[in-house]
């Protein structure tokens, strides 16, 4: 399962829930999967092949493989897009105009597709005569995977569509109620999968969602809707299976390392090259296209970036020995002559300051202040075994590692008044880099303690957004102002409306479904 190469056929390619942009209503046209529904899910191979186009579900450009980074990581206030593409950044300023925007709809629509897998692996299987413990646990990783492109919907989009059938002609699903309504099928399917999931896979089934993904995942999704302690249960949990923190932070961003003690959930990417970097069927790109579109000027294109705050803050403490959090260096690259920055040649972070060609910013932009002084991502860049990005990254994308179980389970034990517990949680996460331990400290001193330590811990990894919600700081003026002063770009956001997406207005009109407030 280090890849998911092995694609079923066309039928499970899947049409979208809903229109995706086409001139005709979807909804009224024959189910491309009805001729060959009945002559397809058979045997067990056959389940094994849905559950697989399901889990490539999570490889298309709107989920993990592109634009989901933007979603999160750049429309957050770690980073923003300078693109030559204007729509992309007002995309990633809240200020879309188009709401069928390539980048809104495939993320919209390609998590539907990603959904509709899901359902019919869910719909499908049961009816197959199979290993019955190999059916439980097949149905278990579909439960999982439609939980987690629900929590990315709900999180974007508010009150999605909930779809619980496989597509057709004549299923009309219906558009969330509430929030609430979506969290609770979440919570369903996390509960389901539990069950069902293994805690560990050997071989070629490595990479496969655990029961650690599923118990993870479910404490997230109470941690966004501030159910503290239910969380803390199954933050609990995961601590009693065997997890533990990669002993160097940056393997957790090479190819080299991956699915390692840390891993709770990632996607699974190769960089074999397609001349179907885009497509999804049998043959085409398994790659991961973040790279490519943070890489640096000459190397990618550049249209995420991170923000300076970011080495300000990293900046604020220094390890026992004195030294800078070297988690700096892992995730930015910046050059060391800019304004302000107390450059140290004897500090490893000021050492290891090598992008691409065995160059520093200051070499390879040395007539060049613009791009001298701005400041790029190196979490998930290639630079550490090449010399270019590029669309092929063989990097898997961490959804879930256990830094941010730790982090998260002090989080919900200091909101529940359990601060003495929650301190020495974060001090195994500041261990590893050489950071003294935190001493005894009051439940509104960690709280803000916390907020920094998952910056310098998790920053560019799609969790600021989460954050942002789960903090309430996007539901007021107040939150607003305190982001616009470490991010421009919050002057736009609108209270009431900017928090989450529009939903594409072709599925809107042809679906009659509710657009989102102001929007």
């Amino acid at each position: 399962m280090t890849t998911y190469k092995t694609r079923a056929f066309a039928i499970l390619a899947s049409c979208l829930l809903l229109t995706t942009a086409c001139e005709k209503d979807l909804l009224n046209q024959p189910n491309p999967n009805a001729p060959t529904t009945e002559s397809f899910w058979k045997t067990e191979a056959d389940a094994l092949k849905g559950l697989t186009a399901a889990y490539s579900g999570l490889q298309l450009n709107g989920t993990y493989r592109r634009w989901i980074h933007f979603g999160y990581d750049i429309r957050s206030d770690e980073g923003f897009s300078s693109s030559p593409w204007p729509e992309l950044q007002n995309f990633t300023k809240t200020v879309l105009t188009d709401y069928d925007f390539e980048v809104n709809r495939d993320t919209w629509a390609n998590h539907y597709q990603a959904v509709n897998r899901a359902n019919q692996v869910l719909s499908y299987v049961p009816a197959i005569q199979m290993n019955d413990k190999l059916k439980t646990r097949i149905l278990a990783e579909a439960h999982f995977l439609r939980a987690l492109n629900y929590f990315n919907l709900v999180e974007l989009y508010g009150r999605p569509v909930l779809a619980t059938e496989p597509s057709s002609a004549d299923y009309r699903p219906p558009q969330a109620a509430s929030e609430q309504e979506v969290w609770n099928l979440v919570i369903a399917d996390l509960q389901t999968a539990k069950a069902g999931l293994d805690e560990k896979y050997t071989g070629a089934d490595v990479g496969r969602a655990t029961k650690g993904a599923a118990t993870a995942l479910l404490g997230k999704v109470y941690m966004q809707q501030r159910k503290w302690a239910e969380a803390s249960t199954q933050f609990a949990e995961v601590m009693k299976m065997g997890y533990s923190l990669a002993p160097n932070f940056y393997d957790n961003f090479r190819h080299t390392s991956e699915n390692n003690s840390e891993s709770v959930f990632e996607v699974q990417f190769v960089g074999e090259y397609s001349a179907d970097r885009d497509d999804d069927f049998a043959g085409a790109s398994e790659a991961l296209q973040r790279s490519q579109f943070f890489g640096l000027p000459g190397k990618g294109w550049t249209d995420g970036e991170a923000r300076p705050w970011l080495i300000t803050e990293f900046l604020k403490e220094r390890t026992t020995a004195g030294k800078k959090d070297p988690r700096l260096a892992t995730t930015l690259f910046f050059a060391r002559s800019r304004a302000g920055y107390p450059v140290d040649p004897t500090d490893p972070v000021d050492q290891d300051q090598l992008a691409y060609d065995k160059m520093t910013l200051e070499e390879r932009f040395k007539t060049d202040e613009y791009n001298r002084n701005r400041v790029y991502w190196r979490k998930y860049e290639n630079d550490y075994w090449r010399d270019a990005e590029g669309y092929y990254s063989p990097i898997n994308f961490r959804v879930i590692r256990y830094a941010d179980v730790l982090l998260m389970q002090a989080e919900a034990l200091n909101e529940q008044g359990q601060t003495a517990a929650a301190i020495p949680l974060i001090n195994q996460v500041r261990a590893r880099v050489q950071l003294a331990p935190l001493g005894s400290m009051s439940q509104s001193d960690l709280r803000t303690q916390i907020m920094h330590e998952r910056v310098t811990e998790l920053a560019g990894e799609n969790t600021r957004w989460h954050d942002l919600i789960r903090w309430g700081l996007l539901d007021n003026q107040a939150g607003i102002d305190q982001l616009k002063t470490r991010d421009a770009d919050f002057s736009l956001f609108v209270v009431g409306k900017s928090k989450y997406l529009p939903i594409p207005r072709n599925d809107v009109n042809i679906a009659q479904l509710q657009q989102n407030p102001q929007w």
